[in-house]
C-alpha cells in the first residue's frame, strides 16, 4: 500500500492481509487507527470539520465499520445517524428497503431502517465508511436514499483506494495498491 496523501497529522499504522477474505484481494485493516485515541479522535474531528456546515439531518453509516466512524460524527454533529445493515440483520417490520450491490468479490444486500417517525423525504443525508475501494456500497446506499426522496449531500471515507474508482469522495487518506 502506497499512500498519496495523507489529511491525518497522526502516525499511520494500517495492517493488510493479501488473499483475504479471497484470493486476490488485499485486505486493508484500519483498526489499529481505531485502537489509537488520538488517532481516532483526529478522523472525527477532520470529517465533522468537513461537514459541520452541510446541514445534514442523518450520518449514513453502512456496517460494520462505518458505525464506528459514523455514530461518532453523529454525536459530534448532534444528529442522528443511520445504520446501514446487512441483509436480515434488522428485524422486518424496521426495514424501509432491501437492495443489492457488487462488491470486489461478489454481491451483496443492504437494508435501510425505517426513520423513526419520519420519512427520507427531503432530508439531507452524509454516508461515512472507512474505505472507498470500487464505490459500489456507498453508490448503492446513496440510490437507495435517493430512490426514498432523500438527498445525499455528501459521502467520505477514512482512505480512498483511488485506482479502484473515479467518484470524488472527501478522504483522509487516499492509497494505491502495489502488487
Amino acid at each position: 500500500m502506497k499512500v498519496l496523501s495523507n489529511r491525518l497529522n497522526s502516525n499511520l499504522n494500517i495492517r493488510t492481509q493479501k488473499d483475504f477474505p479471497i484470493k486476490g484481494i488485499e485486505f486493508i485493516d484500519i483498526t489499529p487507527l481505531i485502537m489509537q485515541k488520538e488517532v481516532m479522535k483526529e478522523i472525527i474531528n477532520k470529517f465533522v470539520e468537513e461537514i459541520k456546515d452541510k446541514n445534514i439531518d442523518y450520518i449514513v453509516a453502512p456496517e460494520a465499520r462505518g458505525f464506528l466512524f459514523g455514530s461518532a460524527i453523529a454525536d459530534r454533529l448532534n444528529i442522528g445517524c443511520l445504520p446501514v445493515r446487512k441483509k436480515g440483520k434488522l428485524p422486518p417490520d424496521v426495514v424501509e428497503v432491501v437492495f443489492d450491490y457488487e462488491k470486489e468479490y461478489g454481491k451483496d444486500y443492504l437494508e435501510l431502517p425505517k426513520l423513526v417517525d419520519d420519512t427520507y423525504e427531503d432530508k439531507n443525508f452524509y454516508i461515512v465508511d472507512d474505505i472507498y475501494a470500487t464505490g459500489n456500497t456507498m453508490r448503492a446506499i446513496k440510490d437507495a436514499i435517493t430512490g426514498l426522496g432523500g438527498n445525499v449531500v455528501g459521502m467520505g471515507v477514512v482512505m480512498n483506494i483511488v485506482a479502484l474508482n473515479n467518484d470524488q469522495v472527501f478522504s483522509l487518506l487516499d492509497i494505491e495498491e502495489e502488487s
